[in-house]
């Protein structure tokens, strides 16, 4: 049987942190009562501190969001995946454009513009909890 060990908490965490700075892509999960969980890939960028991301202001995922603003979100493979638990807040594209190394940094990432397409809205994530893990081969239907 392959035994998978556990990593000491300093290399999860810089594990983790390197992550959130290398990529760009996320699975988000949201939910709302009566329509049940939601999950959407979107561009971040991750300032250090929290990820920003956007979306258009009629989403699914946006009113999932206004509802319930706690969050999950997935980076990374099933095989080496950071999962972060987050509480949101909605900004504006007015808003984030007075930070404009925010809206600047956002375009870079996801290689879209917010300020340049109507409809918008940033959502940044604040973690208030993560996980981070690799599978052992046999977890994921290696041999």
């Amino acid at each position: 049987m392959n035994q998978v060990q556990a990593r000491p908490l300093a290399e999860r965490r810089k594990a983790a942190l390197e992550r959130l700075r290398s990529n760009s892509n996320l699975w988000l999960a949201t939910a709302s009562d009566g329509r049940g969980p939601h999950l959407i890939p979107l561009s971040y960028w991750w300032d250090g501190s929290r990820l920003t991301t956007a979306t258009f202001e009629g989403s699914r995922t946006l009113k999932n969001v206004r509802a319930q603003p706690k969050v999950r979100a997935a980076i990374g493979t099933t095989g080496d995946v950071l999962m972060i638990d987050a509480t949101t807040t909605i900004a504006t594209v007015a808003d984030v454009a007075d930070i404009a190394e925010v809206a600047k940094r956002y375009a870079q990432a996801s290689g879209n513009d917010p300020q340049s397409v109507p409809g918008f809205v940033y959502i940044q994530l604040v973690p208030e909890g993560s996980s981070y893990g690799r599978a052992s081969r046999s977890s994921r239907g290696g041999r």
